[in-house]
């Protein structure tokens, strides 16, 4: 009985989910780009499988201070960065999957240098950590668990100009 009841919340969920993330995202303005003493405050949150808000909206040479919460019931990964940092993170996630279920997962890691940012949070989880925005590269964000950007975890990054005031 409660498989059952599980599997109909979890059913509902998904539609809903799918009903959700069909509507525009809403326009975002930003008035003034975040600094090293103030960070602009930028929001996320992973849910099963996506980000909220998406397009997540970014100025280049800014700094942020992202506050990241996984409100999914699966432990998910936020990485932003170029495509070098995003093709590293899905190497070594993978390379870090286990061979069989009961197994356990060695630690994914990336060489020194790679860039970008990851945070990897399991189910209720929350992190705040401060990024700063490169000026002269196009940034996605993915989630890099196995089989969660074929499930449609891939966030949109968009950058927009706006002057920084120091």
């Amino acid at each position: 009985m409660v498989v059952i009841v599980f599997a109909v919340v979890a059913i509902a969920l998904v539609f809903i989910g799918m009903q959700r993330s069909s509507e525009p995202p809403p326009d975002v303005e930003i008035t003034q780009a975040g600094t090293a003493d103030a960070p602009r405050d930028v929001t996320v949150i992973m849910r099963d499988y996506r980000f909220d808000p998406t397009p997540v909206v970014l100025v280049p040479g800014e700094t942020v201070r992202f506050t990241i919460f996984n409100a999914g019931l699966e432990v998910h990964d936020f990485v932003i960065g170029a495509a070098d940092v995003q093709r590293a993170w899905h190497i070594a996630d993978a390379e870090a999957t286990p061979p069989n279920l009961l197994a356990t997962a060695p630690p994914a890691s990336v060489p020194p240098g790679t860039g970008g940012l990851r945070v990897l949070l399991r189910s209720g989880g929350q992190a705040t950590v401060d990024y700063d925005v490169p000026g002269d590269e196009q940034l996605s964000l993915l989630c890099h668990i196995p089989g969660h950007i074929e499930k449609g975890m891939v966030g949109r990054v968009d950058l927009r100009d706006v002057s920084i005031s120091t």
